[in-house]
């Protein structure tokens, strides 16, 4: 009796039932055999160029494990995402038969159907969920097998970005590692992905050959030993509220990670839409949320720093809040990790709205008609400053946009016209004069359904007072860092910027082509083109913001 996949847990030996065991894979990031942080210190190689790696990702899958008799257990719906940034390194393999193995195999990247599939089949916190690994190239088709980013330069001279993605392009990368262990028991398997040997196979000068980068990423796998798991994984299951209501998901967005503390129910919604709106959150009733977050203008303002409440501006735009159900965390820096502490810090900020939640409770607590509010959405009277933000929460979290003309083509509804197509081309083509193209490489961080991963970026405005995610992690990795934001409907959110300090759609594209500053932390997407930017034709940017304007609904 062999166990050739996931669906058996046990094996009945000799009269005795012998348990699977989980073994838990990790790749961890390496630099000469020695183990390495992602951001890195600056390394220099044995070409003498000095690199600092900004990111290593990659998506794997097809793991077998080879006993020793030749036979081998297969995983074929098992997946894993690596990522130095984040500590992600581990892969979980699920009820493994104990005894000896001669070895393992896994696949770097995605068997062909799997990766022109649609992304949003996979739930939250999936390894393929586009929102956990931001790997998803979208409509271009498929992931980024593996993404290596950071900086380089030889000398003297300024460092200047790389930004290296694998993809279906260069083909299978199989990794095969020929050394024994043994399953007694939940298990840690060590392995080490050398980034020196990925980063020697660069083509820093010029172009480079994309079977060789495939090659460096498989040669670059190394075995690091086992050793008895000591923290193995324990599943629970959260079980849904009486009357909650499903957040729909639009057809190709991932699906979301929603707070399990606090289900979507009708009452609780409707309260947060009144809350919204209610001047009385605010410390002199004269501001609503409504006012910094006007729907005309997906829920963002006009104003490049909106006045709060007490007549002094802000220190940042008004984000948008539309789609704010697919991010990991809230505010330009990523301060609040939830909806419910961001709108608390409205509240109570002196440059918004200035309110005491004792007082804003107890104002509340006196309207009868708001006291019933908060008795129907959480099952009993009274009214606090967590059961406001709660129910703002909510409201919020339905504030999906998904139905822009972009869209209704890509349903075949309706036709992009020749300048927006021109735009989209633009927008999905890689800036690399050395392979013959000349795009305005938009999606790299600005890619899949979201049109935004979200990720922390300095953008190359030029360092100001506001050290944007510094403030946050106290790094000066992150000095000049602000949130990725999501692209969809852009068109009706101007200004731009953290800061609001570019006026149209115009001066943005602008910017890219002509306004970047080449400052330290400057995103290595960015970082690998010319100095000030990419130099769009006047036509080009033209068909840019007419794509752009295709992404926003209504």
């Amino acid at each position: 009796m062999r166990m050739l996949g996931l669906s058996l847990a046990s094996l009945l030996v000799g009269g005795a039932v012998l348990q699977g065991a989980d073994v838990r894979l990790t790749l961890n990031p390496e630099w000469a055999g020695q183990p390495m942080a992602v951001p890195s210190p600056v390394k220099t190689t044995e070409q003498e160029h000095r690199v600092r790696i900004t990111r290593l990702s990659a998506l794997l899958s097809g793991f077998v494990l080879r006993r020793t008799d030749g036979s081998t257990v297969i995983f074929p719906d098992t997946y894993g995402w690596i990522d130095g940034a984040s500590g992600a390194t581990t892969v979980m393999l699920k009820g493994v038969e104990q005894g000896r193995y001669a070895g393992l195999e896994f696949t770097i990247g995605l068997p062909p159907d799997l990766d022109a599939a649609d992304s949003g089949r996979w739930p939250a916190g999936h390894p393929l969920n586009p929102l956990t690994d931001r790997m998803y190239r979208g409509w271009r088709g498929g992931y980024d097998f593996v993404a290596l980013e950071g900086n380089w330069g030889t000398g003297q001279a300024p460092q200047r970005g790389f930004s290296f993605h694998w993809a279906r392009e260069a083909g299978v990368m199989r990794v095969r590692l020929d050394r024994p262990f043994e399953v007694k028991g939940p298990t840690v398997v060590r392995c080490g992905w050398d980034v020196a040997a990925l980063v020697r196979a660069l083509p820093f000068e010029a172009d480079g050959q994309e079977a060789s980068l495939a090659n460096a990423a498989i040669r670059a796998v190394s075995w690091r030993g086992q050793s008895v798991d000591l923290n193995p994984s324990a599943e629970s299951a959260a079980t849904p509220a009486a009357g909650e209501v499903p957040l729909v998901v639009p057809s190709g967005f991932p699906q979301p990670t929603l707070p399990l503390d606090n289900p979507l129910t009708r009452a609780g919604i409707e309260l947060g839409k009144q809350l919204f709106s209610d001047r009385r959150l605010s410390g002199n009733g004269q501001q609503a949320c409504v006012a910094c977050h006007r729907p005309e203008h997906a829920f963002s303002d006009s104003a490049p720093l909106s006045l709060g409440a007490e007549g002094h501006p802000g220190v940042r735009h008004s984000p948008s809040l539309l789609n704010l159900a697919w991010q990991p965390a809230y505010a330009w820096d990523g301060s609040a990790p939830q909806i419910r502490d961001q709108a608390k810090n409205a509240m109570t900020s002196s440059f918004e709205m200035n309110g005491d939640l004792a007082k804003i409770c107890a104002l509340l607590g006196k309207d009868p008609a708001m006291a019933r509010g908060f008795a129907a959405a959480f099952g009993s009277p009274g009214v606090n400053a967590d059961r406001i933000a709660l129910a703002l929460e909510q409201y919020v979290l339905t504030l999906v946009s998904a139905d822009s003309k972009f869209d209704r083509a890509a349903r075949g509804e309706v036709a992009l016209t020749g300048l927006e197509k021109k735009g989209q081309e633009l927008f999905l083509t890689e800036y690399d004069p050395a392979r013959g193209r000349y795009g305005a490489d938009c999606f790299r961080c600005h890619g899949g359904a979201l049109f935004g991963d979200y990720v922390y970026r300095d953008n190359g405005l030029g360092l100001t007072d506001d050290r944007g995610r510094a403030v946050i992690t106290g790094s000066v990795d992150d000095e000049g860092k602000f949130k990725t934001p999501s692209l969809r409907n852009v068109g009706a959110r101007a200004p731009y910027m953290h800061d609001g300090r570019l006026p149209d759609l115009a001066a943005v594209v602008a910017h890219y082509s002509n306004g970047v500053h080449r400052t330290r932390n400057l995103d290595p997407n960015l970082g690998q083109h010319p100095d000030p930017g990419i130099k769009l034709s006047a036509a080009d940017q033209e068909a840019l913001v007419a794509f752009l304007l295709t992404l926003t609904s209504g």
